[in-house]
């Protein structure tokens, strides 16, 4: 078949499978969608008119017609792809190293190198060469512990061991501050069309209003979740008290005949395993539940993997994305009312209580500290016993 008679018979398959058939033989034949849409348009012209001759005057014989600009210009690619990639091209001075790529910016510098080309043109040859918009992916964790995955697996059979005897086993940590006002907050919620809801345009700490921080505690075997939320600052006394508030609201009805508690946490922050303050926090705890109290932190760069944030802190975000934080009653308020299909129940509770920064833990008081480190990895694992009355 000619030029034309091939454009006819491609329109004539794809209007006989009706809608998306030109989609159906373009990716069939190869032909372009504009190529079968110009043979529909022929065959309908000549349906209108029977005087119409079968034959056209002019056939463009095999070959001809305009040439690609990469037969043209050759190098046209490679110029584009040191563009977009130069440090993988060899080219780390490329005058778009630190600038947004752009089909219309990489467009305007390829003209200037004596390569005309459109932007249009750009996004096809880069679709061409197996390049598409990507963002960011959140993969490096930094240096990897040796024995990262058999802490990981010591912490399970730990959480297994104690949920056999049926002790409680919790995952804490504390979520990101937040600033209570009415700031704008990420995420959609439906309103009346034209009627959203009105939030300051600048985002900038509200002295009267505060900021709230939200500590969390995860029951792996219960899958409740416990919220405090504090408006001072999150030390290590601030992550006992909550994990005792837990207790006292939630755990002692889940476990009446408990003696022994189980805490997975992260290894920085306010419950962080080389913190002497977190320590010392935990003997007051262990000694206000007269429990022992089990304690394992996660390896260094793994805090993601923490039960608490995608059984937890991941359903609260979802919950409330949408709706500014207006005072800390409705941060409570939108931490409590977090539910899912699984069955999770969360309840809030808003901490007023100021706690001191700075303090000092000597050694003297660590010597008097009821711990025992487990034989694996004691700066992860310990075990803290309440005090001999």
């Amino acid at each position: 078949m000619n030029e034309r008679m091939l454009r006819l018979w491609s329109a004539a398959e794809a209007k006989s499978i009706g809608r998306g058939g030109i989609t159906v033989v373009s990716r069939a034949t190869g032909l372009a969608h504009t190529t079968i849409r110009r043979g529909i348009r022929e065959l309908e012209q000549q349906a209108g008119r029977s005087d119409v001759a079968v034959t056209e005057a002019r056939i463009r014989r095999p070959g001809g017609g305009r040439k690609k600009l990469t037969q043209t210009d050759p190098q046209l690619l490679e110029a584009l792809e040191t563009l977009v990639d130069p440090v993988t091209r060899g080219d780390p001075e490329s005058p778009l190293r630190w600038t947004c790529k752009s089909t219309r910016r990489l467009a305007e510098e390829l003209c200037h190198m004596q390569h005309p080309v459109s932007p249009r043109m750009v996004g096809y040859l880069l679709n061409e060469a197996g390049y598409s918009l990507q963002s960011n992916r959140k993969t490096r964790e930094g240096h990897a512990h040796p024995d990262r995955n058999a802490q990981f697996e010591y912490i399970n059979a730990q959480v297994k061991r104690l949920q056999r005897a049926r002790q409680p086993a919790i995952s804490v940590d504390t979520k990101k501050k937040e600033w209570v006002g009415d700031f704008h907050n990420g995420g959609k919620e439906y309103h009346k069309k034209g009627c959203p809801e009105e939030v300051r345009v600048h985002d900038f700490l509200d002295q009267e209003m505060g900021k709230a921080i939200p500590y969390g505690g995860y029951d792996i075997a219960s899958n409740e979740g416990w919220g405090n939320v504090g408006i001072d600052h999150d030390t290590s006394q601030f992550a006992a008290h909550s994990i005792l508030l837990w207790w006292q609201e939630m755990g002692q009805r889940r476990f009446p005949r408990a003696h022994r508690l189980m805490i997975t946490a992260d290894g920085g922050g306010s419950n962080a395993s080389r913190s002497r303050l977190w320590k010392v926090a935990l003997q007051e705890l262990a000694n206000k539940l007269q429990m022992e109290l089990v304690v394992c932190h996660f390896p260094p760069g793994t805090s993601k993997w923490n039960k608490i944030e995608h059984r937890l802190f991941s359903f609260i975000t979802q919950n409330w994305r949408g709706k500014p934080w207006v005072s800390l009653q409705a941060i409570v308020s939108l931490i409590g009312a977090t539910t899912t299909k699984g069955g999770l129940i969360v309840k809030a509770h808003l901490d007023t209580n100021p706690y001191d920064t700075g303090l000092q833990v000597s050694n003297a008081q660590m010597a008097q500290l009821r711990i025992s480190q487990h034989k694996f990895h004691g700066e992860w694992n310990y075990t803290i016993k309440p005090a001999k009355h």
